[in-house]
């Protein structure tokens, strides 16, 4: 098989792992009341507040997507959003303390599953397919 339709077959099975790991991420976060795209946000900010759009080019997402997930947690008390000094069209989202009780209480979680998942593949094995996705995605539109 020739590289473009190894990459080609990579891209495919890439998406089928998303939709697989959002699913996942959705069942795990079910448990802080959110869900896995919640989650995402919630983990971004555990270091510090953000804007929407901030959000959404480190996550890789479409600003509408982050502000609806933005609103549905500010709903749910996890964040809130409060005036930027730098810009005052784009508030800073930050996390709550009970946004950062739900993220310490799913973390146990989080890691019993990172444990199953990893435990039928080899670490180097790991290491190299983190590899190749990052050097993948380097130069992207969405790399950072």
């Amino acid at each position: 098989m020739d590289r473009p339709q190894l990459l080609t077959e990579l891209v495919d099975e890439v998406f089928r792992l998303n939709a697989a790991l959002v699913a996942e991420g959705d069942d795990l976060a079910a448990g802080i009341g959110t869900t896995a795209a919640g989650w995402r946000v919630l983990g971004l900010l555990a270091d510090g507040a953000a804007t929407v759009a901030d959000i959404a080019r480190q996550r890789g997402l479409r600003r509408q997507s982050v502000r609806e997930t933005v609103e549905r947690l500010e709903r749910d008390g996890l964040v809130a959003r409060s005036a930027n000094a730098a810009d005052r069209r784009a508030p800073l989202v930050a996390l709550t303390d009970r946004g950062s009780a739900a993220l310490r209480d799913i973390e146990p979680a989080r890691a019993d599953w990172a444990a199953r998942r990893s435990a039928a593949v080899d670490g180097e094995r790991l290491a190299a397919a983190l590899a190749v996705l990052r050097e993948l995605r380097a130069g992207s539109r969405l790399d950072g």
